[in-house]
């Protein structure tokens, strides 16, 4: 099957960045969300982003107007998705919001579409399920910010089918991305059971008071060579959705040791999410996300 037109469903910090990496590859792409606003945030950004990228000779305006060209945004999804060949779900990182758009897709999607769930953490046969396609279900695990981390997680589930995979291997190709495909499930795939391992320890640390949390980022840049801290990293990619991920986790598992850390409830429960709040661990002058 050729792929030609993705839609990419939910606009915000990771939906919008997936949608411009498809039609930057070539794909005739289209961009949902429920929330108009939403999707005029969207496009603002993006355009914003590629300004820069043009900027420092990143795309050419050619390239730039070619890529909107072909994306385009609705708050339809039976319009996003009616003749789409393939579906890259960003919503939030709630498995019964998942699985219900994942029913609507399935009602809404030719037989013949692929629908993929950028989820970070659950496994796509717990959301499968759902639908009369199970052979066609994927995890396409996307990184922050899409535009600039050159790698995707693919994974399949005993359902998932080969000719499947290999299509959504193809489509990580096309859109200029290093696509690592995992034939096994397990709950956070690879680089988030080893990331979610060392912010656990580096929670933990903090609320027993050994060290403040800006001297466990220091420690993990300057001993460790990381480019930023655990803290740092969590402001990045929202406190919201490693409390998210935590939750779906222990869920799953029962484990204590999974349960998430008062302090991370506490900040979801105060707003402080990060970057994308202006306040999570650090307080930022302004919200940074647009990386180029």
């Amino acid at each position: 099957m050729t792929i030609q037109t993705i839609a990419v469903i939910g606009a915000g910090s990771m939906g919008h960045q997936i949608a411009m990496l498809c039609a930057l590859g070539g794909y005739a792409t289209k961009l949902q969300d429920i929330h108009e606003h939403a999707l005029t945030k969207a496009k603002a950004t993006l355009e914003d982003i590629m300004n820069k990228w043009m900027n420092k000779g990143k795309i050419t305006e050619e390239k730039k107007e070619a890529a909107f060209s072909r994306l385009s945004f609705t708050t339809s999804l039976e319009e996003a998705v009616k003749e789409a060949d393939f579906v890259i779900e960003a919503v939030v990182e709630k498995l019964d919001v998942k699985r219900e758009v994942f029913a609507q897709l399935d009602r809404f999607a030719p037989a013949h579409a692929i629908l993929a769930t950028n989820s970070s953490t659950i496994v796509n046969s717990l959301i499968a399920d759902v639908t009369n396609r199970t052979d066609k279900v994927i995890n396409m695990h996307f990184f922050f910010p899409p535009l600039v981390m050159d790698c995707i997680e693919v994974v399949m589930s005993e359902q998932t089918s080969d000719e499947t995979a290999h299509i959504t291997m193809d489509v990580c190709k096309q859109i200029n991305r290093t696509g690592v495909l995992l034939r096994r499930e397990i709950s956070g795939f690879v680089a988030n059971r080893i990331l979610g391992a060392l912010q656990r320890e580096a929670v933990a640390l903090y609320e027993k008071g050994i060290a403040d949390f800006k001297d466990i980022d220091l420690i993990c840049k300057k001993a460790l060579n990381h480019p930023i801290g655990p803290f740092e990293l969590m402001d990045l990619s929202g406190i919201d959705v490693v409390y998210y991920v935590m939750q779906q986790r222990y869920a799953e598992t029962g484990d204590p040791e999974d349960r998430p850390f008062a302090c991370i409830e506490e900040k979801v429960k105060q707003g402080h999410l990060g970057r994308k709040t202006g306040r999570g661990w650090y307080v930022y002058e302004k919200q940074p996300l647009n990386r180029s």
